[in-house]
């Protein structure tokens, strides 16, 4: 078996363990520097917009809405010969996206952030109308990163946020309106298998709409490295994959996980979770963390690694709270339990034992349930809450060359 599922009933709780660059041919003489400070004046502000505000206020960054301002500064940065780092984002930051600007700012001279709620990798019961959107907030704490950024001591702390790229949905799909469906038309990227497995089943047109979003912001900002976090481990190895199978020449850096001070991966649809639900959801990466340690003392057969982390969620389905519940006041089920290959995703059987000289991939999915007795308004609005982790199980052995 590749995966774990399995199905826990308490009172109250139930678990089911179920990414040729064309350069225009004009030449401007104007510095890289003097184009940002006048982007401002040029970009274009037309068009629906999922994540940008009405407001037309002067920016903290120059702010790309549209391809042909952006390029022309491309086009004097390749003059120049200088790094370019992309943070691709869909907003709502949180200090995990900073941890990626950060790197980005220490090993580029400018680093560009996309901003863009990319409808095509949600399907149509998911969140896109309800995904936070939270601009002005997102620039400030990118304002207050790079000024951090230029009064530290980093020998590279000259480089700068040159622009945030918050793109149009006609802007990015400019021929035919984004299809969330399977079988929709228009131009798509699709990675298979490995689209197709672990969030792929779960999400069966996510990977087609991350592959072709990532294709075409890697074509526009043409940056020298993007950045992505471990959370997402999935996508992360599928982007390496595209920009190696389609020659893009782009360098994928992953960045580990951001995680809270109770060990919960850092994530935009955290805010979704309300208090009470908060509280029940880092049991996730004790699950995780748990299998972890069982891989570190010698355990090399996957079942036994899977049992570990599927103990933990046993013992917090049978816990009982302060308030006397048993479980939580929330249903949690698990989607999956997985062991896969660093490298491509593939799923070690449970009786297959992991190479210590490669290591492997733990990953699992969780689906928080609205609580089952509400108590606030708020609680009355929830909906379900899907959050995703792993965590790298790194060589006990040096491959030998």
């Amino acid at each position: 078996m590749a995966t774990t599922r399995l199905k826990i009933i308490t009172t109250t709780t139930a678990l089911r363990t179920q990414a040729c660059r064309r350069i225009p041919t004009a030449l401007h003489s104007c510095s890289a520097r003097q184009l940002t400070s006048s982007a401002n004046s040029t970009v274009s502000t037309s068009g629906p917009l999922y994540n940008t505000p009405k407001s037309q206020a002067k920016e903290p960054f120059a702010v790309f809405r549209d391809v042909p301002q952006l390029r022309e500064l491309r086009r004097t940065m390749f003059k120049e010969g200088r790094q370019v780092g992309l943070v691709p984002t869909m907003g709502a930051l949180h200090a995990g996206h900073l941890s990626l600007v950060k790197h980005a700012l220490e090993e580029n001279t400018d680093v560009f952030i996309s901003i863009f709620v990319n409808p095509t990798q949600f399907a149509a019961h998911e969140d896109l109308d309800s995904y936070p959107k939270t601009w002005e907030q997102d620039l400030n704490m990118l304002k207050e990163l790079q000024d951090e950024h230029a009064r530290s001591s980093s020998p590279n702390k000259d480089s700068k946020i040159v622009g945030i790229f918050a793109p149009t949905v006609n802007v990015m799909y400019p021929t035919l309106p984004p299809s969330s469906d399977i079988a929709g038309d228009g131009s798509f990227v699709t990675i298979t298998p490995l689209g197709k497995v672990l969030e792929g089943a779960s999400r069966p047109i996510f990977f087609r709409g991350v592959a072709t979003i990532c294709t075409k912001l890697f074509n526009i900002v043409q940056a020298d490295r993007v950045y992505f976090g471990q959370k997402d481990v999935q996508q992360s190895v599928l982007i390496k994959r595209m920009v190696k199978d389609f020659h893009i020449p782009t360098e994928v850096r992953v960045i580990p996980t951001s995680r809270e001070p109770d060990g919960l991966a850092m994530s935009s649809r955290n805010v979704y979770l309300g208090e009470r639900r908060r509280q029940q959801v880092a049991v996730l990466s004790r699950a995780l963390f748990a299998a972890r340690d069982v891989y570190k003392s010698g355990q090399l057969v996957g079942g036994p690694i899977r049992s570990a982390a599927t103990e933990v969620f046993r013992e917090a389905a049978c816990a009982e709270g302060d308030d006397g519940r048993i479980g939580g006041p929330a249903r949690l089920e698990i989607d999956y339990i997985a062991l896969s290959d660093p490298d491509t995703m593939n799923m070690i059987p449970n009786r297959d034992k992991i190479d210590p000289r490669r290591g492997a991939v733990l990953s699992a999915a969780m689906l928080v349930r609205p609580v089952d007795k509400p108590q606030t308004a708020d609680e009355l609005e929830q909906t379900t809450v899907r959050l995703i982790d792993n965590v790298i199980l790194e060589p006990l052995e040096v491959e030998k060359s």
